[in-house]
């Protein structure tokens, strides 16, 4: 059996679909509903059950699952960049990691975790994933602090040979909808072009970058979940991996790329950045894919152009049904 935590969100549910699409039935999806629509991400999708990280990590240590698991894909976490609480994030994201982490190392079970990109900081030490750059980097909010000390833990501890921990860049696609305002930059533009015809984005504040011209590594779930999964087929490698495309592109790209798969004339209005978010806001993000392709992940991924086109026209458009 293979465990997905997090499989009812975002990326989650898109592996589980990956997964359904090699055949895959026998999975164990550990996650909460809540009150909202993120039940529709598990529609049409084969599984065995759904339990609750608490009641997962608590039948885990009692031996229930002690022969049955071939991996566990660690994508669940508390991933709001504003969350406040970090004894909150200190007990899902950090702790919780490492009770997985020993427990799979323990039983030789792969373990692949999801990071983030978001541990670089503002990228003033660059974006490599070196083991030796990560003790000196500088994240800016409770949430990137959370994944720091993770994969902290796991260079100062050993784990780096036996566990595969992922920094996802900046990620969009389909079933990010129950995200809401933590939903990317392209659903929430699609959402204002039908309202407004126009899309807003966020103005520049720093000496050296236009407006629009901030530039993120944008990277589709889809190539997301492929990575993830060469990961679960390749336990030999291992290690902190950066997974992005590799190339900074800016929003002006990527409101054209959105105006242009949805046929409009593009309108971009620029707004003040909000003064929560200002000061921990990244001009510049792109993943340095060294260590990646070194261990040979030779995946190819998707143009901004063509992902970007691929998420609007066929799942945004899709008033049937938008979901993976």
């Amino acid at each position: 059996m293979l465990v997905v935590t997090g499989g009812a969100g975002f990326i989650g549910s898109v592996l589980v679909s990956a997964l359904n699409a090699r055949g895959r039935n026998d999975i164990l999806i550990v996650d909460e509903f809540g009150d909202g629509p993120k039940w529709k991400n598990l529609r049409a999708k084969q599984f065995c059950d759904v339990v609750t990280p608490l009641a997962f990590e608590t039948d885990l240590l009692a031996g229930k699952y002690d022969g049955q698991l071939d991996g566990i894909l660690h994508i669940g976490a508390i991933t709001d960049t504003s969350f406040p609480d970090m004894d909150i994030l200190q007990e899902r994201n950090v702790r919780c990691t490492r009770t997985l982490a020993a427990w799979a190392m323990a039983h030789g079970v792969r373990f692949v975790y999801a990071s983030s990109a978001s541990v670089y900081g503002d990228g003033a030490l660059g974006f490599s994933d070196a083991d030796s750059v990560t003790p000196n980097l500088l994240p800016l909010n409770p949430y990137a602090f959370s994944k720091w000390q993770s994969d902290s833990e796991g260079i100062r501890e050993g784990w780096n040979s036996k566990i595969a921990s992922l920094r996802f860049f900046n990620v969009f696609g389909p079933n990010e909808y129950h995200k809401g305002r933590m939903a990317s930059v392209i659903w929430h533009a699609a959402n204002q072009i039908r309202e407004t015809g126009q899309i807003k984005l966020f103005q520049s504040h720093k000496e050296g970058y236009a407006d629009g011209a901030q530039e993120r590594d944008f990277i589709y779930v889809k190539d997301i979940c492929a990575v993830v999964l060469w990961f679960l087929d390749h336990p030999e490698a291992n290690g902190i991996c950066n997974v992005g495309t590799g190339q900074a592109r800016t929003f002006n790209d990527l409101a054209a790329a959105i105006f242009q798969a949805l046929g409009k004339t593009p309108d971009v209005e620029f707004v003040p950045t909000p003064e929560n978010i200002r000061n921990a806001y990244q001009y510049h993000t792109q993943a340095d894919l060294t260590h990646l392709r070194a261990l040979g992940c030779d995946l190819p991924f998707h143009t901004l152009e063509a992902a970007v086109t691929d998420y609007v026209q066929e799942y945004l458009q899709n008033e049937d049904n938008p979901y993976l």
